[in-house]
């Protein structure tokens, strides 16, 4: 018997030992995949920058508050969440006036909001913006 309780302990410990390890590979997969849900967009107006950062017909990503904000060709600024609708990663890559996430590759308009590239069906939320005083103001309340 003594050999046996030997052999559970040991089964015991290295369950002890492996069990914080896969949780720590739990919690980098979700960090990267997603796991980041709306909540990540400004809750109230923030301000992103210099009127004159967006020119027309051309888009900024603010990556510190997920915010994209565009100037269509008729001088009109629009802000978006850089959240992205399909599994809530944020977008951290702006081609141009595309966005690309980078999990699984979707595309969206930067001027519109509009899914371009599938896997996501669905369009960025959009925010309210307007310039104020030479500077960009994006969020509730804006």
């Amino acid at each position: 018997m003594p050999g046996r309780s030997s052999a559970s302990r040991r089964t015991v410990l290295r369950g002890a030992a492996v069990t914080p390890l896969a949780g720590l590979g739990l919690t980098a997969c979700s960090a990267i995949g997603g796991g980041v849900t709306t909540d990540a967009t400004p809750t109230a107006p923030v301000e992103l920058g210099a009127e004159s950062d967006v020119a027309k017909g051309s888009a900024k990503l603010y990556r510190d508050h997920n915010v994209v904000v565009s100037r269509d060709e008729a001088d009109t600024l629009k802000a978006y969440s850089t959240i992205c609708t399909h599994a809530g990663c944020p977008i951290n890559k702006l081609q141009g006036t595309t966005l690309v996430c980078p999990c699984h590759g979707s595309e969206f308009d930067a001027v519109t909001g509009k899914v371009v590239q599938a896997p996501a069906t669905e369009p960025l939320a959009e925010l309210p913006v307007k310039a104020a005083n030479g500077k960009i103001i994006a969020g509730p309340g804006a």
